[in-house]
C-alpha cells in the first residue's frame, strides 16, 4: 500500500521538524486517505539549531551606543572615539566595527541602519586620522542581541533595546 503525502502536508512536517517543536519523543502525524497514518520522529534540535536569546559582546571589544533610530555620535561615543584614535598603537591595527540594532523594524532597515552606525564611527574615526583601509564596517543589523528586547510578558524592554543599538569596535592584532 502507498502513501501519497500532499504538498502541504510535507510542508506541515517539514515546518515542524525544522521548527524544533518537539518534546524529544514527539511523532508528527499525517493521516493519508484511506485513513493510514505515517509517523515521523521529531527530534530534539541541538543546541547549537536553536536560537539564543542574546549574545555576548566580545570582552575586548569597545561599545559605542546610540539612540533609537539614529546613527549620531554623541558627547560622550566621540570622547571615547577621540581617545582610542589618540593610542598610537591603533593606528597600525586593523579595526572591526560592528553595527547593530535592536529588533523594532524590519530586517533590511535594521541592517541599513546597522551599518549607518558603523559607518558613522568609521567615518569619524578617519576623521581623527585613522585610515579608511584599516577600518571594515560589518552590519549585523538585529542579529545579534546582548540584551532582551522584550520583557517576559511581551512588552518592550526598552533598556535592553537600548542595548542592542550599539557599534562593536574590535582592535585586531
Amino acid at each position: 500500500m502507498r502513501l501519497r503525502l500532499g504538498a502541504w502536508g510535507m510542508m506541515a512536517g517539514l515546518a515542524g521538524l525544522l521548527a524544533g517543536c518537539g518534546d524529544g519523543g514527539a511523532v508528527a502525524r499525517r493521516a493519508g486517505s484511506s485513513g493510514t497514518s505515517l509517523e515521523l520522529p521529531v527530534p530534539e534540535p541541538s543546541p547549537s539549531a536553536k536560537a539564543p536569546s542574546t549574545t555576548e559582546t566580545r570582552s575586548d571589544a569597545m561599545v559605542i551606543g546610540f539612540p533609537e533610530g539614529g546613527a549620531s555620535l554623541n558627547r560622550e561615543a566621540r570622547a571615547v572615539l577621540d581617545r582610542l584614535a589618540a593610542e598610537p598603537a591603533v593606528r597600525s591595527r586593523r579595526l572591526i566595527l560592528r553595527g547593530h540594532s535592536d529588533c523594532d523594524g524590519d530586517d533590511a532597515g535594521n541592517r541599513r541602519m546597522s551599518r549607518q552606525r558603523a559607518e558613522a564611527v568609521r567615518d569619524y574615526l578617519a576623521d581623527k586620522g585613522i585610515a579608511r583601509d584599516h577600518m571594515q564596517v560589518i552590519a549585523l543589523g538585529e542579529t545579534r542581541p546582548i540584551a532582551p528586547n522584550a520583557k517576559p510578558d511581551g512588552s518592550d524592554d526598552r533598556a535592553g533595546r537600548a542595548r542592542n543599538r550599539r557599534v562593536e569596535i574590535e582592535v585586531t592584532t
